[in-house]
């Protein structure tokens, strides 16, 4: 199938979820979308921009205010029927996230979203979707790429990879950092961060400092951790670890991408990796690998029986694996 040219695409406001793995995860919908002649126009987070600067989407920086966020999408309506009238007569918007707001939002824009019928939130709707695939443990991915594939009437698996491109000037830039601190392409990247918990559960591996030390004394190959704010004190406990602190989103997705192997909480970063092609080996406990597990078929998971947290041993083995 030929791709439609600019003048032939449609316009679509796409409004992307809230955490980076989310959006990482939801990239090969919006490539699906883009590729049945959707001209898509983005509303997210600040780091969206960052993350999918490399694709040359339109991206929003959603405010912070309520009556703000609905003056952002009512400027976007008033932009995209400017180029294409009909804009107002279709589906005009897909919400990514499952939330109440984020329908309530485009509907009081006088936008038509669509979206899955979760929430409470059918007759904000437009379009409100049941899920096709059954109830979890589906992967996030997959019900990202159901919400494309509804809205472009296709029917198709999701792709066995990410492909996150980088923008060029980020990855030069992670290249000029790498270089000033004499790290060597081929490295191990390690996140020993995470945010939230799951179920009560910390999602943090709680033998990670002592896994890095072990590490560190039974390879040459250099060890390095990007630590974001607030990350400081997890960082000094890998003394090991090449500390690179303050990393702006896109140079760590080139950072990611010169990595031989990301060892990773669940945690945004193991799914970056993982879209730009490097093998991640997550360590997991009380995650569900079946829903959240970095995509791609390089990727190996480290769990416990009954989703209790690894050894290092098992881990240690992975790796030389």
């Amino acid at each position: 199938m030929s791709k439609p040219t600019p003048s032939q695409r449609r316009p679509l406001i796409v409004r992307l979820c809230n955490m980076v793995g989310d959006v990482a995860l939801g990239l090969p919908a919006l490539q699906l979308l883009q590729d049945h002649g959707h001209d898509l126009h983005l509303y997210g987070k600040g780091w969206s921009k960052a993350l999918l600067g490399g694709h040359g989407w339109h991206i929003t920086t959603r405010a912070g205010k309520l009556g703000e966020r609905i003056a952002q999408l009512r400027a976007l309506k008033q932009h995209c029927l400017k180029q294409d009238p009909s804009f107002n007569q279709r589906v005009n918007t897909l919400v990514m996230p499952n939330s109440f707001s984020s329908a309530f939002e485009a509907r009081m824009a006088g936008l038509k979203p669509a979206g899955l019928a979760r929430d409470g939130r059918s007759l904000l709707l437009s379009e409100a979707w049941n899920a096709r695939m059954p109830s979890p443990p589906h992967h996030a991915l997959e019900g990202f790429w159901e919400l494309a594939c509804r809205l472009t009437a296709t029917e198709a698996s999701a792709p066995d990879r990410i492909d996150l491109h980088i923008d060029p000037q980020a990855q030069s830039k992670a290249d000029a950092l790498l270089a000033a601190h004499g790290i060597q392409p081929g490295f191990t990247c390690i996140v020993p961060y995470a945010a939230g918990d799951v179920d009560g559960k910390d999602k943090r591996w709680p033998e990670f400092a002592a896994f890095t030390r072990q590490l560190a004394a039974r390879q040459d190959r250099q060890i390095v951790t990007c630590p974001g704010p607030g990350e400081e004190d997890v960082a000094r406990q890998h003394p090991d670890a090449i500390c690179l602190p303050g990393v702006a989103l896109d140079v760590y997705l080139g950072l990611l991408k010169r990595a031989a192997l990301v060892i990773s909480n669940d945690t945004g970063p193991a799914h970056m990796a993982a879209a730009v092609g490097t093998t991640v080996l997550s360590t997991l406990g009380p995650t569900k690998p079946e829903q959240w597990r970095p995509w791609g078929p390089q990727n190996i998971i480290a769990q416990g029986p009954n989703k209790q947290w690894p050894s290092i041993a098992d881990v240690l083995q992975k790796v030389d694996a």
